[in-house]
């Protein structure tokens, strides 16, 4: 009945639009009562994401299963940019709709209001797992935020470049892509200090030592740019 009233749904926004779509008319073309779709859908817009939440709640038990273990547990960056393929998924496996979707959203205000809504539950998410992560840490919190919405913006551009296309570009390497940049510019962890290492031969350490960068920094600069600016001075392609 949930995909008879999202098929109906969508069936007369193509044809009439969505302002001039009605409920009563919703429920009328899937053969089902009014109360049926409200048992479903809270209202109107809920209809046109009727995925959201399924797709939330399996980023929360995703991230909720990172607990330590080695691979991706070891680097939250790169355990948040995982869950975000799980939305990513979500939109890939029925292509024709999720397009559909993106042409209606750009057209109506009120659905693209909405989605901002549900893209902010999904940063959120992602910056509370990460917020437990950076746990302690100065600017811990700070960090967590700005890597959430990192993660989400990245995310959108390469989900984006693929609806724009009609679903006819790989979605996952659009997305792969985006997301290599959050995981280059942000991880892996700095919080966690790695060994230095030194060189064996002593005239090689000697001369090691003598190798001296500096490196001038806006104060109140973001550590990525600062990372960044390092890179450039150590003669290190950024990217």
């Amino acid at each position: 009945m949930r995909d008879s009233l999202v098929a109906a749904a969508f069936q007369l926004f193509l044809e009439r639009g969505y302002e001039q779509t009605t409920v009563d008319e919703i429920v009328a073309l899937a053969g089902v009562g009014r109360r049926s779709f409200f048992r479903y859908f809270p209202s109107k817009e809920d209809v046109v994401f009727p995925d959201h939440e399924r797709c939330l709640a399996e980023m929360n038990d995703f991230l909720g299963d990172g607990s330590g273990g080695g691979g991706d547990e070891d680097d939250p960056v790169a355990r948040v940019c995982d869950a975000a393929r799980v939305v990513l998924r979500m939109y890939a496996e029925n292509p024709t709709f999720s397009v559909q979707r993106y042409r209606l959203t750009k057209k109506v205000p009120g659905l693209r209001t909405y989605e901002l809504s549900v893209v902010w539950r999904y940063e959120r998410a992602l910056a509370e797992y990460l917020r437990g992560r950076f746990a302690g840490r100065r600017d811990g919190t700070l960090r967590a935020d700005v890597i959430a919405a990192a993660v989400v913006a990245a995310h959108n551009n390469g989900l984006r470049s693929w609806l724009r296309s009609a679903g006819q570009s790989d979605a996952s390497a659009e997305v792969d892509h985006a997301l290599a940049h959050v995981q280059r510019v942000f991880g892996p962890d700095p919080g966690a200090v790695r060994p230095v290492q030194r060189p064996a031969d002593k005239s090689a350490r000697e001369a090691a030592d003598d190798d001296v960068v500096v490196v001038i920094s806006r104060r109140g600069a973001p550590m990525w740019r600062v990372v960044q600016e390092v890179e450039t001075a150590l003669g290190r392609d950024p990217e």
